[in-house]
């Protein structure tokens, strides 16, 4: 019964000390807010350093979307001209956006940051088709998105932490096969790209499985 009386006064407390404060008042649309890095926005997908696109066409967004917005239609890579940095790419990847509830799970689900959700937040709009994202508006929504729903003042494609700059930049464990890794482990027992000396936690644990096991006398 303290508890509860001691809540009770404490919210009370909060509406009471704000009751004295000047009103925060935003002239907006004038006026815009900057969003926090970690606002869930918009989706975007990100090309690498190279150019590439990121998405891969694994459909594990897709999966693991609550409410099915999400479409991913796979095509397999020419070897020539790849389209992406693996065997497959995104030949089909739409966004419902009526559909969506912006809760980030596609890009937690993504293991190669392809696909963001950035801080677009304005995206009222007169035709339903419009709602329907396609990769090429997702890639390059200055260009294809719809008017109404990109403004240039409130999208960015890189927040203050700089986490859509570079592969890997969130998801430090995806490397393409054959580079080394980014974490200083190898993809076997050490070698050419084993660990190094900046991580000794990492090459101390591998070499403690690694070690043959010493003979019982």
């Amino acid at each position: 019964m303290f508890d509860d009386a001691l809540a009770f006064l404490k919210g009370f407390w909060t509406t009471f000390k704000y009751s004295f404060k000047p009103p925060v008042t935003i002239q907006y649309p004038d006026v815009k807010r900057t969003t926090a890095d970690k606002y869930r926005g918009r989706h975007r997908l990100y090309r690498t350093d190279d150019g590439l696109e990121r998405c891969i066409g694994c459909s594990l967004c897709a999966a693991a979307c609550p409410s099915q917005a999400i479409y991913v239609g796979a095509a397999e890579n020419d070897p020539e001209h790849p389209i992406s940095p693996g065997e497959r790419f995104a030949r089909i990847y739409e966004i419902n956006m009526i559909r969506c509830i912006f809760c980030g799970f596609c890009e937690e689900a993504c293991p190669v940051d392809a696909i963001k959700l950035g801080p677009e937040y304005e995206l009222a709009d007169f035709n339903k088709a419009d709602f329907v994202y396609t990769k090429e508006m997702l890639l390059e929504p200055e260009k294809y998105a719809p008017k109404l729903q990109y403004h240039a003042d409130v999208d960015r494609s890189t927040d203050s932490r700089g986490v859509h700059t570079t592969l890997n930049s969130v998801y430090r464990n995806h490397h393409p096969i054959g580079a080394p890794d980014p974490r200083g482990l190898s993809h076997g027992h050490g070698g050419e790209h084993g660990p190094t000396s900046e991580h000794p936690a990492a090459a101390a644990a591998i070499s403690e499985v690694t070690a043959p096991a010493e003979s019982k006398e």
